[in-house]
């Protein structure tokens, strides 16, 4: 009877987890949608940095809701099978999100010398391109920033000129500000600088999530075990 209604607690806190892992379904499909507006909003067009990030939050998201589903239906069936599938699928999630922050923390350079790159390709078609246009003066304006590095980026964009930056680089912006400019009226610091510290503070509350989901996801795995065990064993747990 001990036994019976230890299981019983388990099958119990299965339901739970299952009920928390689709909440965490739901948060990392919206994430990932999240993101990837972000992204689309601050990182240079037609870059591919740290496109996949956004794919495969939704993707792991995705999974993990149609894992928990399998679950609740193992967990009310008692299947022993269902339960051993819900038990290996929720493993690989787990194995999944940990190779992910494994690829995230090694290639983390890689992917600010990308996003430089790629910063310093719009800046060449700054006076060419009127989208380009538009979407560099809304980061230099939204993160106080100028240039890649620093404002002297702009000097190596022939159009421009010597001794003129855009005026989204002046501090209080108004119209001919960059032109023959002086140090303090304009922002110095770079963008990809200044914008890679904003998203490392991001990433930060989103390792920290992905960690807590972690957590549960094992907890799931291990009550599965138990619940799997149990079923072998020939017990009734309801």
């Amino acid at each position: 009877m001990a036994v019976e209604g230890g299981m019983k607690c388990v099958k119990f806190l299965l339901y739970v987890l299952v009920l928390a892992f689709w909440a965490c379904s739901v948060g990392l499909i919206a994430v990932g949608v999240a993101v990837q507006f972000t992204m689309n909003r601050y990182i240079p067009i037609g870059s591919t940095t740290g496109s996949v990030v956004p794919v495969v939050i939704i993707a792991v998201g995705t999974f993990l809701f149609l894992v928990a589903f399998l679950g609740f239906c193992a967990t009310c069936k008692e299947n022993y099978c269902l339960m051993t599938t819900f038990a290996i699928s929720l493993s690989l999630i787990v194995l999944v999100e940990i190779a992910a922050a494994i690829a995230g923390y090694i290639f983390r350079e890689k992917v600010k010398s990308e996003f430089e790159k790629g910063f310093r390709e719009e800046m060449k078609e700054y006076e060419k391109n009127n989208i380009t246009t538009e979407f560099l003066d809304k980061l230099q304006k939204e993160f106080t920033c100028c240039g890649a590095a620093n404002y002297t980026d702009w000097e190596q964009v022939p159009q421009l000129g010597k001794n003129k930056v855009p005026d989204s680089c002046c501090k209080n912006v108004t119209v001919g500000c960059g032109t023959a400019f002086k140090l303090m009226d304009i922002n110095e610091e770079g963008c990809v600088e200044k914008i890679g510290n904003w998203l490392k503070q991001k990433a930060l509350v989103l390792a920290g999530a992905a960690l807590g989901i972690t957590f549960v996801e094992i907890l799931g795995v291990i009550f599965a075990c138990c619940l799997m065990k149990n079923i072998r064993s020939g017990y009734e747990v309801m």
